[in-house]
């Protein structure tokens, strides 16, 4: 047994001196381009990290659970984590579901979450999916998952614990601050297959409708197929839908941005530690509707790139937000991708209107405010997903009634204004 130990101390050892040669030169190479006067102590801090990582190796009382990959990556969850709340680690599992997700498809109840204070919070449920049909809605804080207490939990740590077999079951328990109570929930999981560009139709008076539901590679072009048929009905105004809308890719959010500005208008710019850095994106692409009445429907449950697209209509002035205030998400997460196949998610910088106007934790105020509980958005969807009325109660969308009521108003303005009947004035 001596002989064994003495052993594996031997290899321990001689891991750690190639560990901490590499550590060496990586903190030569940092010393080296560090600003001057800078007292960050690389050297012994990545000296202290390979030291504490051999006597976990050698002395933890679980041998199975100092394997070296899993002790690095421990390492390495809760640094991200330790940043801030949307930083994170993914290893190469969670690395392939964020990139089947972005691309159309995962598995899951169809919730969208984020930390906020610490807390698991329900950024958005997608519509007809597990968890929209179950009632959970943007706010909801997850408490318990299959009984276990989330508090201090990381956001990946929870994504895995939510994920799984399409069929089976998960147990929730959700505080929703908004009335003080608790509820407990059982969800089936399902594959879900996110149709970005829903309910493409014509309302009365020439307005088109289009929803939104999440900013993904396929988004731009539904939305431009979309409008395309629209358009030959005969649209002449535009309510665009991005209620419930989580988020998702910034190319994306650009991409259905620039469709409603003129080339070269900014749609948003990011500031990150670097001021050299920064990036500027504009209006660029072949179709641009800058001059089509629009309207926006936004509420608590629009986030990122849908804070993105409405703050840059509203600031160039060529749309009208309705709704209620968005959800406050405007920090960019950048993907660095590692050799073993995991990537890390690391806040780089924050996302900034064309005015300006930060969009972390502030969020996009509408022009026109108008609150409609969760509640009756839930209604309306099922009674769109079902043959069968809501047991014949009137549930009317009244944000999206006061949204057509200012295009139609729009709309008589630039007819009288054709007309000769308003004209502008100017007193010198």
């Amino acid at each position: 047994m001596v002989k064994g130990f003495s052993r594996r101390h031997a290899l321990g050892a001689g891991t750690a001196l190639v560990l901490l040669a590499n550590l060496v030169i990586g903190a030569r190479i940092y010393s080296q381009e560090a600003a001057a006067g800078k007292d960050d102590q690389a050297y012994e801090n990545l000296a202290l990290f390979t030291r504490v990582l051999e006597e976990i190796r050698i002395q933890y009382v679980d041998e199975d659970k100092t394997e070296y990959q899993d002790l690095i990556y421990g390492a390495l969850e809760g640094m991200l984590a330790s940043l801030d709340e949307h930083s994170q680690f993914l290893d190469p599992e969670m690395y392939t579901e964020m990139k089947e997700e972005t691309s159309g498809q995962f598995g899951g109840l169809g919730i969208v979450i984020s930390l906020q204070n610490g807390i698991l919070t329900v950024v958005s449920p997608m519509d007809d999916t597990p968890g929209f049909r179950a009632g959970l809605t943007a706010g909801d804080q997850i408490i318990e998952i299959d009984g276990e207490n989330m508090e201090g939990s990381s956001l990946q740590e929870a994504v895995k614990k939510l994920r799984g077999t399409p069929g089976t079951k998960v147990s929730l328990k959700i505080h929703r601050p908004e009335s003080r109570e608790y509820l407990e929930m059982e969800i089936e999981r399902a594959i879900i297959n996110v149709e970005t560009v829903k309910d493409a139709r014509m309302l009365d008076g020439g307005i088109g409708y289009v929803r939104i539901t999440q900013f993904s590679e396929p988004t731009a072009g539904a939305l431009q197929k979309a409008l395309d048929e629209l358009f030959e009905q005969g649209m002449q105004a535009l309510v665009l839908d991005l209620r419930y809308n989580p988020g998702g890719l910034l190319t994306s959010a650009v991409e259905v941005s620039q469709k409603f500005l003129k080339k070269n208008k900014v749609i948003v710019s990011t500031r990150g530690r670097d001021e050299k850095e920064a990036q500027v994106f504009r209006a660029r692409g072949r179709e641009h509707y800058a001059d089509l009445p629009l309207a926006v429907l936004v509420n608590s449950g629009s986030a990122s790139a849908s804070e993105i697209v409405s703050g840059a209509l509203q600031d160039h002035n060529r749309a009208i937000i309705i709704g209620e205030k968005t959800f406050g998400k405007g920090s960019v997460q950048s993907v660095l991708p590692q050799q073993d196949g995991s990537a890390i998610r690391l806040t780089t910088s924050k996302y900034y209107t064309p005015d300006g106007r930060v969009i972390h934790e502030k969020g996009i105020e509408p022009d026109i405010r108008v609150s409609m509980p969760h509640e009756v958005w839930q209604k309306l969807m099922l009674r769109k997903q079902s043959t069968e009325q809501t047991g014949g109660e009137d549930v009317k969308d009244v944000q999206l009634e006061r949204a057509v009521d200012v295009l139609r108003g729009i709309r008589i303005f630039q007819t009288q204004n054709r007309k000769g009947i308003f004209t502008a004035r100017s007193d010198g």
